[in-house]
């Protein structure tokens, strides 16, 4: 299960970096995370100031 970052996007680029795979990258008015390459560690979630990343259902 990936993560997914939602609306609540302010593209500060905090998760960019946190992430152990590479799976974050700047999409069109928000960072967007690569489902594919998420290994579902959280890290982005744990630095993001607005909470956007959340776990996929």
């Amino acid at each position: 299960m990936a993560y997914k970052i939602n609306d609540n996007c302010i593209s500060c680029g905090a998760c960019e970096p946190q992430c152990p795979v590479g799976a974050i990258s700047e999409g069109e008015g928000k960072y967007e995370i690569n489902p594919d390459i998420c290994v579902d560690c959280g890290s982005c979630a744990g630095v993001c100031p607005v909470g956007a990343p959340n776990p996929e259902k």
